[in-house]
């Protein structure tokens, strides 16, 4: 059994090496990156990583691109982002699961602790959010240009450990700008799936993917939505417990959601 890592990198010049050295125990790490501007190709090299670059366009695109430069003699492949951290629990777990899996299992889903102000945020974050990050070669293509789906061939399973996610470690500023980014390109990806019948059985699937893409689709039909998104993430899902960390978080994704909406009604005029 041999194992790729994949990491996609835009100057991420703080946070690569962490990330890196959490993948150790992978047989080879490739840093697919978009044309840095500071040191993330150095640092990345330096630590052994092979580095591949192409422009970005889309989410979706740059992962499949990623993915495609996986050749057969790897049997798995893990995508993390730059900012996130494989703990030695979910090492020992990851590798464990490997060894031992049956054939009709082609990935694995895992849980993520965000981590705001030295804080993890398991109230407020909307937790557990379960996301596809381990992949049989060959079995996984990803769609959609922001907040990516992967379409994977096969069974999935779930494991126990969670890995970290660091999403402030640049900096607020930068969580502004990033987030401005994502809202532009949300906006325009919502615009068009509303126009799409929403299957309301799906709220009830009893796959968690499945049921959090029909609820993001009912979401984004409702009105006041940067006001309800605070409300269920402070309030309904008790983020006041995280305290000021919570606090300062839910009126981010608050602010987040604002964006995308201004960005909807600018385009719908």
């Amino acid at each position: 059994m041999k194992v790729a890592a994949l990491i996609l990198t835009y100057n991420e010049e703080i946070n690569i090496k962490a990330c890196i050295n959490s993948l150790k125990f992978a047989d080879k790490i490739y840093v697919v990156d978009s044309f840095s501007t500071d040191k993330t190709t150095a640092i990345s090299e330096k630590l052994g990583a092979t580095v591949l670059q192409r422009r970005f366009d889309t989410y979706a695109d740059q992962r499949n691109f990623a993915f495609n430069q996986i050749n057969s003699e790897y049997d798995w492949i893990l995508m993390f982002d730059a900012d996130e951290i494989i703990t030695s629990d979910l090492k020992i777990e990851i590798l464990n699961e490997l060894k031992d899996c049956n054939k009709d299992i082609t990935s694995f889903r895992l849980r993520r602790k965000d981590i705001f102000n030295g804080k993890w945020l398991k109230k407020s974050s909307g937790y557990p959010t379960w996301a596809p990050r381990i992949f049989r070669n060959g079995f996984v293509k990803v769609e959609r240009a922001i907040n990516e789906e992967y379409i994977v061939r096969g069974k999935s399973k779930n494991l126990k450990e969670h890995f970290l996610h660091y999403p402030f470690n640049k900096g607020i500023h930068w969580w502004f700008h990033k987030h401005n980014n994502y809202s532009s390109m949300e906006a325009k990806k919502l615009k068009l799936e509303a126009k799409s019948k929403l299957n309301y059985k799906w709220l009830l699937d009893k796959d968690p993917l499945v049921r959090r893409k029909s609820l993001k689709q009912l979401f984004y039909r409702l009105p006041f939505r940067p006001q309800i998104m605070f409300f269920s993430l402070y309030f309904f899902r008790f983020g006041f417990l995280d305290g000021s960390a919570g606090y300062n978080y839910c009126k981010l994704r608050k602010t987040y959601e604002w964006m995308i909406q201004l960005k909807m009604e600018e385009a719908n005029n």
